[in-house]
């Protein structure tokens, strides 16, 4: 049977969780070092963020951008450390929104250290002028009511029928009332700003002055872009535009995913690693054909959010890692043989 490559997907902003991942914490040497380590870079920050990331729902300081970023690039990092572990891969990465950063350290565009940087800078230049908030709706873009109110923009497309919008709050709440009248079905994200959005235009030129301070390396394995719904580029992961922009611009992770499994689905076929703890990744690749008739498979590495996130358990992880070690022949890192 042809070896099957492996996908490393993590999730970005509205995909916090509480205690996501923290079931592989003490248990996991690979992913506890990394977490711990990370942790006490950032100093008393740090021993803040480990409080909340342990701390059992439901946790309103999830809603704050700085908690809900850090702790979604640190558990993202940790785990795809951790999955090296398990077959020597991932072949490839796709980070959504904040959990590409995340993927592109992973790829050696920048090194843990700087990871720990950008996470302070993230929050130290977020612009007031990008507080707003962020919809999630049951819908193709196409679909959508327009005009959008002034400032409100499609922020992200992450299934055939799921998009976000984002804008500032009073544009978002008409949106809001616009989509109840036309029977759309949506939620509000869990985001006190409007990323991926013009008004975070601000941010997004302080964010460039950070990263121009760092050296971006091009990387050693395929990052997909989920601006681009590409691999990155030698001379884009380079450039600190090219990294700056996604806070202002839509996030392509359907596109990036479809062309993927498009491409490698069917054959060989893939494994899609789901590194969110709300399975988000997980519903947005079932609905590819290739993963539905059985040629690529999606597997979820975390348990799904309990009340008590201490009270997870590491049956995700433990079926993952199975299969990964072996379970299915089918299933090994590529780049070993």
């Amino acid at each position: 049977m042809t070896d099957r490559r492996t996908v490393l997907l993590l999730p970005g902003q509205g995909a916090q969780r509480e205690g996501m991942g923290v079931e592989l914490y003490g248990r996991h040497p690979a992913f506890t070092a990394c977490t711990d380590g990370l942790f006490r870079s950032l100093d008393s920050e740090g021993a803040r963020l480990a409080v909340e990331w342990q701390r059992a729902a439901p946790n309103p300081a999830l809603d704050d951008v700085g908690v809900a970023q850090a702790l979604l690039l640190i558990v993202g990092y940790a785990l795809g450390t951790a999955v090296r572990g398990l077959a020597g891969g991932p072949d490839v990465l796709l980070g959504h929104s904040a959990g590409e950063l995340a993927a592109a350290c992973l790829a050696g565009v920048f090194p843990p250290e700087d990871l720990v940087r950008l996470l302070a800078a993230r929050s130290r230049t977020l612009h007031p002028d990008g507080r707003g908030g962020m919809l999630a709706v049951a819908a193709a873009p196409d679909e959508l009511p327009e005009p959008f109110e002034p400032g409100v923009a499609l922020a992200a497309v992450n299934g055939p029928r799921h998009c976000v919008l984002a804008g500032p709050e009073p544009a978002l709440r008409r949106t809001a009332s616009s989509l109840l009248a036309a029977d759309f079905s949506f939620r509000r994200l869990r985001s006190s700003h409007a990323f991926h959005s013009p008004v975070m235009r601000h941010t997004a030129a302080q964010f460039r002055r950070e990263l121009g301070a760092l050296r971006l390396n091009a990387p050693h394995s395929t990052l997909i872009s989920s601006r681009t719904a590409a691999p990155v580029s030698p001379s884009q992961a380079a450039d600190p535009s090219f990294w700056a922009d996604q806070l202002m611009l839509p996030v392509l992770f359907w596109p990036a995913l479809k062309s993927l499994l498009d491409e490698q689905g069917h054959r060989p076929g893939l494994v899609l690693l789901d590194g969110s703890s709300d399975r988000s990744l997980t519903a947005a690749a079932r609905r590819h054909p290739a993963v539905r008739n059985g040629r690529s498979l999606v597997v979820p590495l975390l348990a799904p959010t309990q009340p008590d996130a201490r009270g997870a358990d590491l049956s995700a992880w433990t079926a993952a890692a199975e299969l990964l070690a072996g379970g299915d022949p089918s299933v090994r890192h590529t780049a070993q043989a």
